[in-house]
């Protein structure tokens, strides 16, 4: 199965998306991406909530969204209402479903409020991926 995640910047929650699926997914034949709407540089407090919980994600990377590539993709998952609103049309073979996810990023403040907020995005999405992988008939580890 091919997991698609996406929002605007591709920076931070489709990034978070792509490596706890990956982590979650990983005894299984699940291939998972993510990509942007409007690609932006990997944010640094991704790293850092993703880290934390034993996620190396050196090598991730923003993407631009490939309408032919995510023609191919099993499920495209959106997670902000741009990314929903600009999603390319596609063939009724691929699933879409939206989790509006709030953008961790635009969070003001102190750098331990924006870490929090970095926090309950990774939560949030670990426990949808989770939920998404039981009902998908995973196994759990």
């Amino acid at each position: 199965m091919r997991i698609m995640f996406l929002c605007t910047g591709n920076s931070c929650r489709s990034q978070m998306a792509e490596y706890l699926a990956r982590t979650v997914f990983a005894e299984e034949k699940y291939r998972v991406l993510s990509s942007g709407t409007d690609p932006q540089e990997v944010h640094p407090y991704t790293h850092r909530v993703l880290g934390e919980v034993g996620i190396d994600s050196s090598d991730a990377h923003a993407k631009t969204i490939d309408a032919g590539e995510m023609a191919e993709f099993d499920l495209v998952i959106t997670l902000c209402g741009d990314a929903r609103d600009n999603c390319p049309i596609l063939p009724s073979t691929v699933r879409q479903v939206h989790w509006p996810i709030k953008d961790p990023a635009a969070c003001t403040g102190p750098e331990n409020c924006k870490m929090e907020a970095f926090r309950r995005v990774r939560d949030e999405l670990h426990e949808r991926i989770r939920a998404l992988h039981d009902c998908l008939g995973g196994k759990r580890n």
